[in-house]
């Protein structure tokens, strides 16, 4: 069994276009049944309350290890508190518009994909993907009747030795290309999507892709992931705005099960499974590079081209995503290498620096930003009190600056900057008028 040991995280959706980082959390399975009969020892020590992970190695003086994470979930963690603690704040911020990545990291066999999917029963083993498809569904159920509009669709696809597959596709071998467009970013070229409107639409899309993905034996796992697999779902609203027109946002949930790092020694991997773990470690070597390229403030160079993981992620990783990654390690004394590998690679990632933003309409982007403006002048207003020379300084040529600053850009409408500064002005107005009453 696996018991609550995480911290609760905010579900607030955090303001638009405000850098975050990427929240990274750890999760350590249990001692495995042949890791028990063979006497392992444990080299993990866990902290949940304070979100803190030591590692130590068995025999010698080397000292422990400390790292400190946004949240860490021990051998007794409950699925269901993973998915409440980490994975839904993400959906609730797709709901609105926002791009969201969920993706487990780590050696293989240390439960990456029992943390993305889970057991299809008893319903407390369910894994974060049909606890989100239960989310989704459950929010446009609700809002229905609230003149909002959903648009649900969901594509699954595989990465098997750098060749991208589209496991809902009927001939789910066949190799797609990767391409970019300037305002889109990278895509599939030929990816297929499921129009869905319930649960059942969104599993059936899952069993159907989970049938298609390569998965093996190895000596470390009965059932190994052979590829990695990404299924994403793409949410448009169109929500009425205050002219009465429809509003479109559109937000994309990626969950990402990557395939585990792999040892030959350990999992005595030979033909055809040796091929598939040296393609694996290749694309899970150029994440790494890609993480450490981003954390490096000396190094202006992100080589997400090395890898078509990394293109594939590439929005997930310093873009314009909320991403969270979970990185699964194991217990045992003999994959203390491995463990450490993973907690210092996750350890960086926490201080990669996303920017975030609702997927919108360029003109409702802008309208969004003259109320965010308003907004602004009223906090400071509030502050300010009843001192006129102040508010003229507070109002002055810096106010401008700032709204300019965001206006800029080819596409700034004159006319609602006007309106922005003539709105300003009133409001001047009006504080002065409050402040010659009071006196």
């Amino acid at each position: 069994t696996w018991g609550n040991k995480g911290r609760i995280m905010s579900a607030k959706p955090a303001p638009p276009g405000k850098s975050e980082c990427v929240r990274v959390v750890i999760r350590c399975r249990p001692m495995s049944k042949k890791e028990t009969e063979e006497l392992r020892q444990n080299i993990i020590d866990m902290d949940p309350k304070r979100g803190e992970v030591r590692i130590h190695k068995i025999g010698g003086n080397e000292p422990p290890k400390d790292f400190t994470f946004d949240s860490v979930y021990d051998w007794n963690s409950k699925q269901e508190d993973v998915f409440v603690e980490t994975a839904f704040p993400i959906v609730e911020n797709v709901l609105i518009g926002y791009n969201g990545t969920i993706f487990a990291y780590g050696q293989t066999g240390t439960g990456k994909t029992f943390t993305i999917e889970g057991y299809d029963s008893p319903p407390e083993m369910l894994g974060i993907m049909p606890r989100v498809f239960e989310a989704i569904c459950g929010k446009i159920q609700c809002e229905s009747a609230d003149k909002i509009q959903y648009l649900v669709r969901a594509s699954y696809m595989e990465l098997y030795k750098e060749d991208i597959r589209d496991l809902l596709s009927a001939n789910p071998k066949q190799k797609l290309d990767l391409r970019e467009k300037p305002d889109t970013g990278v895509y599939v070229k030929d990816l297929s999507s499921s129009m869905v409107s319930s649960v059942k639409e969104l599993k059936d899309v899952q069993m159907f892709g989970r049938k298609n993905r390569t998965t093996a034996e190895t000596a470390m796992n009965d059932h190994s992931s052979r590829s990695h697999a990404i299924f994403t779902i793409t949410i448009e609203t169109s929500e009425p705005g205050p002219d009465g027109k429809p509003h479109i946002r559109a937000g994309k949930l990626h969950m990402v099960d990557l395939a585990g790092s792999e040892r030959q020694s350990k999992t005595q991997a030979v033909g055809e499974r040796l091929e598939e773990a040296t393609k694996i470690n290749l694309s899970l070597s150029s994440l790494c590079h890609v993480i450490s390229s981003l954390v490096d403030s000396k190094n202006g160079f992100v080589p997400y081209r090395n890898s078509k993981l990394t293109r594939i992620l590439q929005d997930s990783l310093g873009g314009n995503t909320k991403t969270v990654m979970i990185s699964n390690i194991g217990p045992a004394d003999y994959n203390y290498d491995e463990s450490l590998n993973t907690l210092r690679y996750a350890s960086r990632a926490k201080l990669i620096t996303n920017k975030p933003r609702i997927n919108e309409d360029p003109k409702d982007a802008m309208i969004r930003g003259f109320q965010e403006e308003i907004e602004l002048l009223k906090a400071e207003l509030a502050k300010i009190g009843t001192d006129p020379t102040a508010i003229m300084t507070a109002l002055g040529d810096g106010m401008i600056q700032k709204m300019a600053a965001i206006k800029k850009g080819p596409s700034i409408d004159l006319q609602k900057t006007k309106e922005i500064l003539e709105e300003k002005n009133k409001l001047v107005r009006q504080k002065t008028q409050t402040i010659e009453e009071e006196k």
